[in-house]
């Protein structure tokens, strides 16, 4: 078959918006649409999204990303061999098998009601935070699907109901996505893949199952959880009632591991996305490391049911362009995201103002749920394109803090370097569109970043993963330096030394007064 006639299709749910993007099997892009959704925010701390317009919002992402790609001359009604599903991770939903509905919103991954629960089961537990650390690789926090799913059957009556009529189904935002893909109420897979089933606090990294000690300690039922499969497997066919009915679904990864095979990230290489939030993840191989220095232990990702799963290190960051979309709709400072750049180069400096975004705690590696927003370093002098460029800054510092922290667990001597023996972080996501956040990521940091011509490095993971398994891609295809090496745009240190290290410092003091907020009165 001739290249032009055979492409492959790629859901990404994110956080705050989907898009569907449609890739030729030179990974290139040849159709794409997105919609943004709502956030609701039903009190201070909560975070949640209709699943049903979620379902919308793919619909509607599908049938123009094909109406697009069709205008420019490709046949992709013919041509499209498999989707791929990539999602916001940990978001938590609950529905009824029975109507298909949702049971309650979906809980999204940044929500920190679960504070109490969490404060509970550390109090419980012999181990304490660090209780399931051995088993799943991450600490009891607000941030997974355990504690919030919890939350739903400690306080929703529909949910209790379901469950004991056996009525209820659980799932991270790709179960959702492909139950209702596939059939939903008439006969929907019920389904999650190793990626996301590793970030509910629930999956044995080693047996990449269901850990049943976890689930007795947690009492949480095994009858509703999905069945777990590799990221790159025919799962089943997109039913009728969907733009591209008996499409086959062959790859699933929470949206960090789509990243990372976006980014072919081999054994000792790291990447950054930097999205709604951020989250550095660093491949560790074979090899389940356990950090000592506040990250995660996750699954990198799973190409096949027969393959050897490559585990990860990541550094998670609640609030990176978030803090950007704060400005914009909350402030009123910035009409676009877009505009931040030009507002943050109108001044050489921040003028001495720390910005620290701890609108929910701080996750990676402070793991401080009690810690809230604070700008410190304000003087008459201040003005909005300070606070502009410390928005950015923030971004940068706390990136900066996860890989101090990888370093020390795993260290970087001789992996992830290149050729010159430098060590380089590739970057992606919608905020590395900004060359001077960019470069200041490589002033604070003192290392190169590299940026791809492609930076929707999600949406094309998930797309080589689904076409891995219909073999539209070969792995050492996706993997193959020297095709990755191409339209790269690099980033190197300018700052002076001594300078970096000056705001490093400021930066530490800046978030040791973030702590201890959470109960300041209204």
């Amino acid at each position: 078959m001739s290249k032009e006639s055979v492409f492959i299709g790629s859901i990404d749910q994110g956080t705050t918006s989907t898009r569907f993007i449609i890739y030729d099997t030179s990974a290139r892009p040849v159709g794409s649409h997105q919609v943004e959704f709502t956030q609701f925010y039903p009190e201070a701390g909560w975070v949640e999204h209709d699943p049903m317009e979620i379902l919308v919002s793919v619909r509607v992402c599908i049938a123009k990303a094909i109406d697009k790609a069709t205008a420019e001359g490709y046949n992709v009604d013919s041509g499209l061999k498999a989707v791929g599903v990539t999602n916001q991770r940990e978001t938590t939903l609950i529905w009824s098998k029975s109507t298909g509905l949702p049971l309650y919103n979906a809980i999204v991954w940044m929500d920190v009601r679960t504070s109490s629960i969490c404060r509970r089961l550390e109090e419980d537990l012999p181990g304490g935070r660090t209780h399931f650390v051995e088993t799943c690789g991450l600490p009891i926090s607000t941030y997974f699907s355990a504690t919030k799913l919890l939350w739903l059957i400690e306080n929703v009556d529909a949910v209790q109901q379901a469950i004991k009529s056996g009525d209820a189904l659980f799932g991270t935002v790709d179960s959702w996505l492909i139950w209702n893909l596939t059939g939903g109420v008439k006969n929907g897979l019920h389904v999650t893949d190793v990626t996301n089933a590793s970030r509910t606090m629930l999956m044995n990294l080693k047996t990449l199952d269901w850990d049943e000690p976890t689930l007795t300690t947690l009492g949480i039922p095994a009858e509703i959880l999905p069945k777990i499969v590799s990221n790159s497997e025919i799962i089943g066919n997109i039913t009728t009632g969907w733009p591209i009915p008996g499409i086959p679904i062959s790859g699933c990864l929470g949206d960090q591991h789509a990243a990372m095979v976006g980014q072919a990230c081999r054994k000792g290489e790291a990447k950054s996305t930097y999205g709604t939030g951020a989250f550095i993840l660093i491949n560790t191989g074979a090899e389940v490391v356990q950090s000592q220095h506040g990250l995660l232990t996750t699954l990198a990702f799973k190409l096949g049911p027969g393959a050897l799963p490559n585990y990860a290190l990541e550094g998670s960051i609640a609030i990176a362009g978030a803090a950007v979309q704060w400005l914009r709709d909350s402030l009123g400072i910035i009409r676009s995201a877009s505009e931040i750049e030009d507002l943050a180069l109108q001044v050489d400096s921040t003028g001495g103002v720390y910005f620290v975004p701890a609108f929910n705690g701080l996750f990676a590696p402070w793991w401080r749920d009690d810690a809230r927003g604070v700008c410190i370093g304000i003087t008459r002098f201040t003005n909005k394109s300070h606070i502009a460029r410390a928005v950015l800054e923030s971004m940068c510092f706390q990136v900066k803090d996860v890989l101090d922290s990888m370093q020390k667990d795993v260290g970087m001597k001789g992996e992830g370097k290149s050729d010159k023996g430098e060590f380089l972080l590739r970057v992606d996501g919608g905020a590395t569109v900004n060359n001077l956040l960019m470069q200041i990521q490589a002033d604070l940091l003192g290392h190169a970043v590299v940026r791809p011509a492609d930076i929707e490095t999600t949406a094309l993971g998930a797309a080589y993963a689904a076409g891995l398994a219909v073999g539209v891609w070969k792995e050492d295809e996706i993997f193959s330096s020297s095709e990755k090496a191409k339209n790269l745009t690099v980033f190197r240190p300018i700052l002076d030394q001594e300078l970096r290290k000056k705001k490093v410092d400021s930066w530490c003091k800046a978030v040791s007064r973030a702590f201890d907020l959470a109960d300041l009165a209204p």
